[in-house]
């Protein structure tokens, strides 16, 4: 019975198909909601023949080993074969393994002990000792340029390169000196003039009274010379000046610029007389602003015998220590305060003492450094 039914129902959708189908045919899908057709395409105008051209060769891979240059390709396995391989150099197969050590080239002998370690370089190298090469001796200037141009313009560097000559002239204490009713002064400069080797040098020095004029006063004539960067050599005369005598002296001494910026400066002196006395003096300035300056100073003064005419006695005669502090207006331009100690030595001593004077002394300064 259901073996008919299955019959039936298959017959009666065989039958109802194209009915359907052609209900479907007229239907205006135009007025169904979304269900717009678009319009179909006009049919593809089919393509020429092309004509068959030659056939392209594949295309070989080439690789390449990072860090190496590209390898050729290597002959076909046909090729190898027929390839003699005991003619080529490290190449020789009779053997289980392949000789892998390259031939040595034509007049090249390698020595693998004496070769350096490249991996080392600039001042890791081992220090050597070949000598330094020669200065050039002409410039690409004189290929172009006239000969007389070309010295003429060497001159006028060397010139501005330190063949110049300049002066320069600072005083170091111009003070005023405070003394229980005996107020005094006191000076200390120098003056150059010439160029970085060679100049003539003027110093002065002296203290006195108010009321009762110059006590003591010195100038220097020297001709002063680089001996290098820091130290200047000086040789000249010294003329005394002031109340006491007046005599003549050569003058040897030196001026500079010491370890930790000490300026130093020392002189011998010859008198006219016989007599030898030293000096040594030094300062530093300790920088505590960019405009304040301290400044500690040290003078000795040294005799070989007794003066009893310049009241000065043999060895150490007279010691001073100062201190003072200045504040730069300018560079040029630096008034300052301070304290100075002054002692008369050994026999210097007992000459003041005779001569009715505290052989020391102490108190405030005040003055003004410049220079120009």
């Amino acid at each position: 019975m259901k073996r008919v039914v299955g019959i039936f129902v298959a017959a009666s959708f065989w039958v109802s198909a194209p009915a359907f189908a052609q209900g479907m045919a007229g239907m205006d899908h135009g007025s169904m909601p979304g269900m717009k057709m678009r319009a179909a395409k006009p049919a593809a105008k089919p393509r020429k023949p092309v004509a068959p051209g030659p056939k392209a060769k594949p295309i070989k891979r080439v690789t390449r080993a990072p860090g190496k240059p590209l390898a050729p390709n290597p002959p076909p396995a046909s090729e190898m074969s027929r390839m003699d391989n005991s003619t080529m150099p490290g190449m020789d197969m009779s053997g289980d393994k392949p000789n892998t050590t390259p031939p040595p080239m034509a007049g090249m002998v390698m020595d693998h002990g004496t070769m350096s370690d490249v991996s080392k370089s600039g001042t890791d190298l081992p220090a050597g000792n070949a000598p330094a090469p020669a200065p050039p001796t002409d410039h690409y200037a004189t290929r172009i340029f006239p000969a007389a141009d070309i010295d003429r313009s060497h001159r006028q560097m060397m010139n501005e390169s330190g063949a110049q000559t300049f002066g320069f002239v600072m005083f170091n204490l111009a003070e005023y000196q405070p003394r229980r009713g005996r107020d005094g002064f006191r000076w200390d400069g120098e003056g150059w003039y010439g160029g970085d080797i060679n100049r003539l040098t003027i110093k002065t020095e002296g203290e006195g009274r108010f009321g009762e004029g110059t006590e003591e006063a010195e100038v220097q004539a020297l001709y002063s010379r680089a001996i290098d960067p820091y130290f200047n050599a000086q040789v000249g005369v010294r003329q005394d000046l002031g109340r006491g005598a007046r005599r003549t002296y050569a003058t040897v001494g030196f001026e500079g610029l010491a370890p930790y910026w000490f300026e130093v400066e020392g002189a011998l002196f010859l008198s006219d007389k016989g007599d030898v006395l030293g000096r040594l003096e030094g300062y530093y300035d300790q920088r505590l602003t960019q405009r304040l300056i301290l400044q500690p100073r040290v003078e000795l003064n040294l005799a070989a015998q007794d003066v009893p005419t310049s009241r000065i006695g043999a060895g150490l005669s007279t010691a001073e220590v100062g201190l003072r502090l200045r504040y730069e207006i300018k560079r040029q331009f630096a008034p300052y305060v301070g304290v100075s100690w002054e002692r008369k030595v050994g026999q210097t001593g007992r000459y003041a003492r005779a001569d009715g004077e505290n052989p020391t002394s102490a108190g405030l300064v005040a003055g003004i450094r410049f220079w120009f």
